[in-house]
C-alpha cells in the first residue's frame, strides 16, 4: 500500500476523528506494512474512546511487545537437541489425536488487472461440518440462507425472497471469516474475500471505481460467494462520517449501488459480510434485498474450543496436556483468545528451553500460568452491546443478541 493511500486514510481520520472502526482498520494496515509504532498510536487512540475494545488492545499489545521470533536464537545458536531432531515431535499427535479439519490449501486465483484491486479467489475446501460445535449458528445459517438457496421452488412458493445477503456479526476473533468460507463450501462455490484495504484508492474517486471493478470481477466468476470483511469500516454510517471528508460517503453510496446490482442482475453472486459492530453499519446497507439477514456468531462452545486448541497444540512439542480441563476453563474465550493463551504458554516453555539449552516441552503448568494471566476478551463486547439492544432494537434485528444477553444476565 502506497504512502499516498495512507495519506488519504489519515485525511479521513482527521476530518472525522470519531470514526474509531476506520482508525482501527488503519492501525491494522500500518501493522501489516511494518509501521508498528504508528499502528500502536492509532490503537491507543481507539482505546481512549473505547477502553473495552478487545481488538484494539490486542493490536496494541502486538505492536508494543517483542515477538518470540525476535528473541529466538539463530540456527547456529539453537540447542543441539533442536538441531539434531532428537526431540519426539510426534508426541503432540500421540496425545491429542490428528483428526483436524482439512486445510484449504489450494493456490488462490488472483482477481484483478491494471487499475483493478487484486484479491484472492479460492475453492472453499471446508464446510460447516468442519466447524466444531456452534450448532445454533449452523442451524441459523441453514434456515436463513442455505436451505432457501438449495430449494428455490419451495422458498418461492412461500413468498421467500432469494435476493439479498447475509451479515455475520459478533465479538471479534470468533471465526466469522472461517464460517463464511464454510458457507461457500456448503454451496460448492468459490470464495472471494475483500476488505477496505483491497478497495481503497490513492486518488479521489478511485475507491468507488475499485468497488465497481471488484464486483465486476466477482460476477465473472459466478456462481461465487463474495465476502466483505469488516463491513462497518467499508460501509460506515454516513450520518456519523461528518462533512469534512466526503470520500467515505461516496464509498457507501457506491457500495449501495453494487448491492442493488446484486439484487437485480447478478445471478450466482452470493454476498456475505462480517462485522463486530453491525450497529455502526449504514442502515441502508441492511435494508431488504441487501444485507438483510443477520446471524449472531458467538464465542466457540466446548466442542469448537476443543477443535481449535487441538490444532494449536499440535504445532508445538507438548507433554502432559489435559485438553478437557483447558476446554472447561476457557468458556467465553474467542478463537483469538485461545491462540493467545497457547502462544503465551508456548513462550514460557520457550524461555525455559533457552535457559536450559535444550527443548523442553510445553506442559500443563505453562498453560496454568497463562490462564492466570489471560481473560476472555469477548465479555467487554457483550457488555458494550447492551445499550444497542436496549435502545436500537425496535425492529427486532438483534433479538438473538438480546436472548444471549439475558442468558448471561447482562440484560
Amino acid at each position: 500500500m502506497s504512502d499516498a493511500l495512507f495519506e488519504n486514510l489519515f485525511a479521513a481520520l482527521d476530518a472525522s476523528p470519531d470514526q474509531h472502526d476506520l482508525r482501527l482498520q488503519v492501525a491494522r494496515l500500518l501493522e501489516e506494512h511494518g509501521r508498528r509504532a504508528e499502528a500502536a498510536e492509532h490503537a491507543s487512540l481507539v482505546l481512549r474512546a473505547r477502553p473495552d475494545d478487545a481488538a484494539a488492545l490486542e493490536l496494541l499489545v502486538r505492536c508494543t511487545t517483542d515477538t518470540a521470533a525476535a528473541a529466538a536464537p539463530s540456527s547456529a545458536e539453537q540447542p543441539a537437541a533442536a538441531r539434531s531432531g532428537e526431540f519426539d515431535w510426534s508426541r503432540a499427535e500421540q496425545q491429542l489425536g490428528n483428526d483436524l479439519p482439512p486445510p484449504f490449501v489450494e493456490e488462490p486465483v488472483k482477481v484483478g488487472g491494471e487499475g483493478t484491486p487484486t484479491v484472492d479467489v479460492e475453492d472453499a475446501a471446508v464446510t460447516l461440518d468442519d466447524v466444531g460445535g456452534l450448532e445454533s449458528v449452523k442451524r441459523r445459517l441453514h434456515e436463513a440462507f442455505l436451505d432457501p438457496l438449495r430449494n428455490p421452488e419451495i422458498a418461492q412458493a412461500f413468498g421467500a425472497s432469494l435476493r439479498g445477503g447475509l451479515l455475520l456479526y459478533g465479538p471479534p476473533g470468533c471465526g466469522k471469516t472461517f464460517i463464511a468460507r464454510a458457507v461457500a463450501g456448503e454451496l460448492g462455490l468459490r470464495f472471494l474475500t475483500a476488505s477496505i484495504a483491497d478497495v481503497m484508492g490513492e486518488h479521489f474517486g478511485q475507491t468507488e471505481k475499485n468497488l465497481q471493478k471488484l464486483f465486476a470481477s466477482a460476477r465473472s466468476y459466478a456462481p461465487i460467494v463474495m465476502f466483505l470483511d469488516e463491513i462497518d469500516a467499508l460501509g460506515a454510517r454516513r450520518s456519523s462520517i461528518g462533512t469534512g471528508w466526503s470520500g467515505m460517503r461516496a464509498i457507501v453510496n457506491q457500495l449501495l449501488l453494487e448491492l442493488d446490482s446484486v439484487k437485480d442482475d447478478n445471478e450466482g453472486l452470493f454476498l456475505l459480510a462480517a462485522s463486530n459492530q453491525p450497529w455502526e453499519v449504514d442502515p441502508a446497507l441492511l435494508r431488504p434485498g441487501r444485507l438483510d439477514r443477520l446471524v449472531l456468531v458467538l464465542p466457540p462452545d466446548g466442542p469448537a474450543r476443543e477443535t481449535i486448541l487441538r490444532g494449536l497444540f499440535l504445532k508445538r512439542p507438548i507433554a502432559g496436556i489435559d485438553l478437557a480441563s483447558i476446554v472447561a476453563r476457557t468458556e467465553d474465550f474467542s478463537g483469538a483468545d485461545l491462540a493467545h493463551l497457547v502462544d503465551t504458554a508456548a513462550q514460557k516453555a520457550l524461555n525455559r528451553s533457552l535457559a536450559q539449552g535444550e527443548i523442553q516441552p510445553l506442559q500443563m503448568h505453562d498453560v496454568e500460568d497463562a490462564l492466570a494471566e489471560i481473560k476472555p476478551s469477548t465479555l467487554s463486547w457483550f457488555h458494550g452491546a447492551r445499550n444497542v439492544v436496549e435502545f436500537a432494537n425496535k425492529d427486532g434485528r438483534y433479538d438473538d443478541l438480546a436472548d444471549e444477553l439475558k442468558r448471561r444476565h447482562i440484560l
